[in-house]
């Protein structure tokens, strides 16, 4: 039995038409128009309309919905989701001032940390915006250095966040 390549085209009695869009060792995922993703063994009884050879180089749509959100992500102001240390659910953040006859202020936690991820995500937009923008190269790096510092600046705040990859990253020492 010759297995399917990722793009074969086919059309099963009980889904319908459709594309393969990943392969493993026992079964096909296949897209069907009317009927969304499917697996289906590699022996079921299926019609190939369209073989593409399994031994390309080839994506699975895991790969291909990861490009695709990471291009989503680099270029458009939609923002991760970020979540904050379970640590610090539902606390509160206590300002206390140095003037004794003043009233502290208190803030969630929460809500705070949501502040610091909304500046850390338009940094990243702005980042992004001096990288396709038309500066010349030395204006371009003036700039992303200057945006480094600033990430250097907001590290303070990486004990809140649950996930160290999501950590402000500031200039590496030399």
């Amino acid at each position: 039995m010759k297995i399917l390549g990722i793009g074969s085209r086919i059309s099963h009695n009980e889904y319908g038409k459709g594309v393969v869009t990943n392969v493993d060792n026992q079964q096909y995922w296949v897209t069907f128009i009317d009927n969304g993703l499917e697996t289906i063994p590699l022996d079921d009884e299926i019609e190939v309309i369209e073989a593409a050879d399994g031994d390309v180089d080839t994506v699975s749509f895991f790969d291909v919905e990861q490009s695709v959100m990471r291009l989503l992500k680099k270029y458009s102001d939609v923002s991760e989701i970020v979540h904050i240390g379970d640590k610090w659910k539902g606390g509160k953040l206590i300002l206390e001032p140095g003037d004794t006859n003043l009233k502290s202020k208190e803030i969630k936690i929460d809500d705070f940390f949501h502040k610091i991820t909304m500046v850390r995500d338009r940094l990243r937009v702005m980042e992004q915006k001096v990288n396709s923008s038309n500066l010349d190269e030395q204006g371009k790096i003036d700039l992303q250095q200057y945006i480094t510092r600033i990430y250097g600046s907001l590290t303070t705040f990486n004990v809140l966040f649950k996930l160290k990859e999501q950590h402000f990253v500031g200039q590496k020492s030399k």
